[in-house]
């Protein structure tokens, strides 16, 4: 494990949400080379088992776990599964998510439902899932993942509205765990190349190559973002050195954001 093995990490349990790909499977990874047990969660068990070779191939312990983030029961059940297969769990990363993108106007009132039941209910049940085994450690880290969407994006009231939920549901949770010894705060990702990204693009009608030169084009750094940009201000954020930082959003943008 070669990246910067957190101090206090090792025996440590984390949990990331979304973890069969992208930024997910990136999260997972990196928490894995820091130290941390990692339990991989996605609907499909299964569709995280490529995430948990790699970092057992690397010399970490990792669970593939099936979950509905959005379900009070499953996410209970993949605690238990959690707890059973790895120890109980005392950093979360709410990083699952889905778009059902249409302007406002055409927009179905399911598909607002659905992608605020991922992004906010989800992180809500996770969370409130994880506090048992934070007050009983006396130590915590939830990272939730928001996005640049949160300020406002055409085609995407839903997950604009999710993503700007996320941000208030994490400064109001950094207040009630913050006595148990824990931190909550939130990544948002600006332009990263993910799966997302590209069924973006092509809802644009555009290439994904396209449409990354023109993103790139207006960022201050002059490139588009990776999943591991991301996977390291989360690290950030589940380290011991992150201890007096809560309640905080960070834009993971490439330059400044309105």
């Amino acid at each position: 494990m070669s990246e910067g093995t957190s101090e206090g990490a090792t025996g440590r349990v984390a949990i990331v949400t979304g973890a069969a790909r992208g930024i997910g499977a990136r999260i997972a990874m990196r928490l894995a080379a820091d130290g941390f047990a990692v339990a991989a969660l996605d609907v499909e068990a299964a569709a995280c088992e490529h995430t948990v070779s790699q970092i057992e191939a690397a010399g970490g312990r990792a669970l593939a776990v099936s979950a509905d983030v959005a379900d009070e029961a499953s996410v209970a059940a993949a605690y238990e599964r959690v707890v059973a297969g790895l120890g109980a769990p005392t950093v979360l990363v709410n990083n699952a998510g889905i778009t059902r993108d249409a302007m406002a106007h055409k927009m179905a009132v399911d598909d607002f439902d659905a992608v605020l039941g991922v992004h906010v209910r989800g992180a809500f049940l996770m969370s409130r899932a994880l506090r048992p085994h934070v007050a009983a450690a006396g130590w915590g880290r939830v990272v939730n993942i928001s996005s640049t969407s949160a300020l406002g994006n055409a085609g995407q009231a839903n997950y604009s509205a999710a993503k700007a939920g996320v941000q208030g549901l994490t400064k109001t949770l950094a207040l009630e765990f913050g006595r148990l010894g824990a931190t909550v705060n939130a990544v948002a990702p600006g332009f990263i190349v993910t799966d997302m990204t590209a069924a973006t693009a092509q809802r644009l009608g555009l290439s994904f190559e396209e449409f990354q030169t023109a993103a790139a084009a207006q960022i201050a750094v002059g490139r588009v973002g990776q999943p591991d940009d991301i996977a390291a201000a989360v690290a950030y954020f589940a380290s011991e050195g992150a201890g007096f930082v809560s309640g905080q959003v960070l834009y993971v943008a490439g330059g400044p954001v309105a």
